[in-house]
């Protein structure tokens, strides 16, 4: 399952309100600015809580923006 296209149009994190990158493949949204990682529960319900969100080292950070680069990831609301 995906994210509806118009959630992803206005999603962004909780705590900066930027924009977020999406890995379907994976079921999170990723804030490469705080790196800090959001799951997406039942592959379309995404938790966007502070408190839930998870801290990414700087190899995983690394692995995600190079993912990014590769799929061709896009930003979710185009702020």
């Amino acid at each position: 399952m995906t994210l509806d296209i118009r959630l992803l149009e206005i999603l962004v994190c909780p705590i900066d309100r930027g924009p977020l990158l999406y890995f379907a493949d994976e079921s999170v949204l990723y804030n490469p600015r705080l790196q800090k990682l959001y799951r997406i529960h039942e592959g379309d319900i995404p938790v966007m809580l502070p408190d839930e969100a998870s801290d990414v080292d700087s190899q995983e950070h690394s692995r995600l923006l190079a993912k990014a680069e590769t799929d061709g990831v896009a930003q979710t609301c185009r702020i």
